[in-house]
């Protein structure tokens, strides 16, 4: 198949999309398919310039807000879907993480231009994105997940509705980019203005503290739980894409009740947002028990240190293997998805 990948972009994730790309160009080209790299900032790439662009992709900080100003003045965006990379391609998968990317934007546009695309359509990746919106989607659903806020709130309001610690993020972004804890009402304002400098929108939600699991979708299967011990208090970027920051575990060590508990949240979750094709849906849990949805990535990180390939690794699927059912879960839908 003719098989276009888009890599890179220009969100704040934009190097971490770099490193997805590389590996899904790499695996998908080794079960015989002709792969085209595209970064939506830049265009088509020739082999040299995909090359460079992907060595030493990941570091321990997202690029800087003047770095991804130079990505976004790009040209390219209108004309996108009008490439005959895109338009001639059997499928094109989304190794992008973030922005428009990932928010249902690039999904939009490819569905009218009737390009078949990897993972949700353009309303469950916008649901998705928007963690105000998907939390209340959650609870509908039956779904736990923390008490929020959205501000501006004062630190007297979050007081009496949150109380403290919280996390402070933009409401959509990923990769933690933007994301304080707030142990107490000094730290508040400084927090929310940092985080708004990423988003329009800034969310405020009551920390859970406990053990950070996840749980990978594809199709209709629920992946092996895993659990991430990260070398800081929180599992943020460093610790996300840094090799030895993170210790993952697949499978975590649950009860089968825990197991079987939390993979019933995660598919309830998915079909809240009518996801589909593939996700990772991400908890917290309590001493108690209790989980705790924190979100869903509809284009989840395929990076060596990511989470879906390890669970899928768990489950006796290889790298290469799930690029490929990726891909023909999209087939799966004809001319595109709504």
């Amino acid at each position: 198949m003719k098989i276009t990948v888009m890599l890179g972009g220009a969100s704040a994730e934009r190097d971490v999309s770099l490193a997805s790309g590389a590996r899904v160009v790499a695996a998908l080209r080794a079960n015989g398919h002709a792969v085209t790299p595209l970064d939506p900032a830049m265009g088509v790439l020739s082999e040299t310039a995909f090359t460079d662009l992907v060595h030493d992709a990941m570091k321990r900080e997202p690029p800087t807000l003047a770095e991804l100003r130079r990505f976004e003045k790009s040209p390219l965006s209108p004309i996108l879907t009008t490439l005959p990379a895109v338009r001639e391609a059997d499928v094109v998968f989304l190794a992008l993480h973030g922005g428009q990317g990932e928010d249902g934007t690039l999904q939009a546009m490819l569905d009218a231009a009737q390009v078949r695309y990897t993972g949700s359509g353009h309303l469950a990746s916008a649901l998705a994105m928007d963690k105000d919106l998907s939390k209340t989607l959650f609870r509908s659903a039956g779904v736990t997940t923390a008490d929020w806020l959205m501000a501006p709130a004062t630190a007297e309001q979050v007081s009496d509705a949150l109380s403290w610690p919280v996390i402070v993020k933009p409401s959509k972004q990923g990769s933690t980019v933007g994301l304080h804890k707030v142990n107490g009402p000094e730290e508040l304002t400084a927090a929310v203005a940092d985080a708004f400098l990423y988003d329009d929108e800034v969310m405020i939600e009551r920390f859970i503290p406990g053990r950070e699991l996840t749980v990978g979708i594809l199709g209709d299967d629920a992946l092996p739980v895993g659990e991430i011990i990260p070398q800081h208090e929180l599992y943020d970027y460093e610790c996300k894409y840094t090799a030895g920051m993170a210790r993952e575990e697949f499978p975590a060590k649950l009860t089968s009740s825990q197991r079987s508990m939390v993979q019933a949240q995660a598919r309830r979750a998915f079909r809240a947002l009518k996801l589909a094709g593939y996700a990772r849906i991400d908890f917290r849990m309590m001493d108690d028990g209790t989980f705790y949805c924190l979100e869903a990535n509809t284009l989840p990180g395929m990076t060596e240190l990511s989470l879906i390939p390890q669970a899928a690794a768990a489950s006796g699927i290889s790298f290469p293997a799930l690029c490929e059912r990726i891909v023909q879960l999209a087939l799966q839908t004809k001319g595109g998805k709504s």
